[in-house]
């Protein structure tokens, strides 16, 4: 078991492939296993993929919240610093997309390249998720693991998988549950997101970077892809048709988008 410290939390990492290593920071209330899909296509395609649990969640420590978006970058940077890389390239979803995205402001020299998948600015030109979507996130805090899972179904995944592939949905959700989020960690990366607001700092941002975001998303309009992308220098967009919020199963070619993005020997343009 490989484990970061940061003050007096632990975080658990691991380290999968070799080459240009790759930090994924998943998003709220997942821990690492929901890598799962794209941990194999990132490592085959030479990279050294390492993932970790944030705050809360999974194998790491759980202090009490509420949370940051700043103290969750610095807790990445210290799983960099635990194995041994000065920078690597960084790709978050959903909040580990803002975490990602302060990442990068806060420590500039230890990101390569940048990808912000299913992700928002935060602030309020944010597009936020429809009033029915929002009460569900505020209820899913107070459910049994097990249950809020399943309930998070038609939030996360595109109409398309929940009709005609329903075993990937519940294959994903085997490795969420074999270490459920609590409700107070929950609450408090939940908090963490809805303080994130990075939207005037975009500019400040010179890692290039790819913006990912499913044209079905629900938890996170897909406006707001757009508004990273536009804010971002340099940055360029790729729109994902029929794909919700967890499109890495909806869409599973986004996982070989990634790896050309990070694999490609030259700095793509704007």
């Amino acid at each position: 078991m490989a484990v970061a410290r940061r003050g007096d939390v632990e975080l658990y990492w691991e380290s999968t492939g070799a080459g240009a290593p790759v930090l994924l920071v998943m998003g709220l209330g997942m821990n690492a296993t929901g890598w799962w899909r794209t941990v194999p296509v990132l490592a085959g395609a030479g990279l050294r993929v390492l993932t970790f649990d944030n705050r809360g969640v999974g194998r790491s420590g759980r202090p009490p919240g509420p949370y940051s978006i700043d103290s969750m970058a610095d807790d990445a940077v210290a799983v960099l610093d635990a194995a041994g890389e000065p920078a690597a390239h960084v790709y978050g979803i959903s909040l580990g997309g803002m975490i990602a995205q302060r990442i990068a402001l806060r420590h500039p020299d230890r990101v390569h390249r940048l990808v912000l998948g299913a992700s928002t600015p935060g602030g309020p030109r944010a597009i936020a998720a429809d009033g029915d979507t929002q009460a569900f996130l505020r209820r899913r805090a107070e459910m049994p693991a097990e249950e809020a899972v399943w309930a998070s179904v038609p939030y996360n995944y595109a109409p398309a998988t929940r009709r005609e592939h329903g075993q990937r949905i519940a294959e994903d959700i085997e490795q969420r549950l074999r270490f459920p989020i609590e409700p107070a960690p929950y609450a408090a990366q939940l908090a963490a997101a809805l303080g994130h607001d990075a939207h005037a700092e975009l500019g400040a941002i010179d890692a290039p970077t790819l913006v990912l975001h499913g044209t079905e998303d629900r938890l996170l309009p897909p406006a707001n892809g757009e508004l990273l992308a536009a804010g971002i220098p340099g940055a360029r967009v790729e729109r994902l048709p029929g794909a919700a919020h967890l499109y890495f199963t909806d869409a599973p070619g986004a996982d070989a988008a990634v790896a050309r993005f990070l694999s490609a020997p030259t700095t793509p343009g704007p």
